[in-house]
């Protein structure tokens, strides 16, 4: 069992509430542009039980375009986590892919790095990380090889993002399937996340705790046929409780409220499983 992650316990599943600051993203429910109403919503979420909070300054789905000029995304992430800093006594982690972004967003308070591309990005993210001596979720990042192996496919990606950590001394971190993001063309996506989430439990070999974000993604609509991300939070909650039961020890959601039940539910039956 893990003791800790950027200071908080992990004695029991813990909620990373995700607030966007982003226009672009996929969830327009998520996105928040007023200062009062983005302060609003974190402490909100931290009301209702999330232990973090996610800023997102600039979308990460692999299906939309959305690159903005990375100018752009540290004014967005600096104004944010300064705005939250001081509202919130839960870590704040920044979800950025570029290094730049992590740096700024750090010196305005961010306490986690969050980096969809496992550190094999941008080149200078794990010297950030160290310099700072920072805790980092690592996602599954790579070219899909082998299309009948979704679940070792994502081990082999994280054990390589775990070897650069490690070269750079960075010994705190999470490790996340990249669920949504490793799009090959056969499997069907939503296929491929499935299998993943169903045997979630084989990524507890890399002894770190595990970082699962499920909430309204794709995924979801191609199983239930919601369109409407306003419309997947049932999904969602399915989905999660499944992760948990399979080990997830962080969910990402933008629903904490809802999740946190389901979360609990999860975790509370789990522990008669023979």
């Amino acid at each position: 069992m893990f003791v800790k992650f950027a200071g908080v316990s992990l004695n029991e599943p813990r909620i990373m509430g995700v607030i966007n600051v982003s226009p672009e993203s996929f969830y327009k429910g998520s996105v928040r542009r007023d200062e009062k109403e983005l302060v609003e919503t974190a402490v909100r979420m931290v009301e209702e039980g999330a232990s973090f909070i996610d800023v997102g300054a600039k979308s990460t789905a692999p299906y939309l375009e959305t690159q903005i000029p990375v100018e752009e995304e540290i004014m967005r992430a600096v104004w944010a986590i300064k705005a939250l800093r001081d509202a919130v006594d839960v870590p704040i982690s920044i979800d950025t892919t570029n290094a730049r972004v992590a740096e700024e967003a750090v010196k305005a308070g961010a306490d986690v790095i969050n980096d969809v591309t496992g550190l094999k990005g941008d080149p200078r993210m794990a010297d950030v990380a160290s310099e700072y001596g920072l805790p980092v979720v690592l996602c599954a990042h790579g070219e899909v090889r082998n299309l009948s192996d979704p679940v070792h496919t994502v081990l082999n990606f994280l054990e390589e993002s775990l070897v650069i950590a490690e070269r750079h001394g960075i010994e705190e971190v999470a490790v996340d399937p990249a669920i949504g993001f490793l799009r090959p063309e056969w499997p069907p996506w939503y296929e491929w996340d499935s299998k993943v989430i169903a045997n979630l439990n084989l990524l507890k070999s890399l002894g770190k705790p595990i970082l699962v974000g499920v909430s309204r993604k794709s995924f979801i609509k191609a199983i239930t046929g919601r369109e409407n991300p306003e419309e997947r939070l049932p999904g969602s909650l399915s989905a999660t409780a499944i992760a948990v039961l399979n080990g997830a020890n962080i969910v990402r959601t933008h629903d904490v409220r809802e999740t946190l039940d389901a979360v609990r539910v999860a975790s509370f039956i789990g522990r008669y499983s023979l």
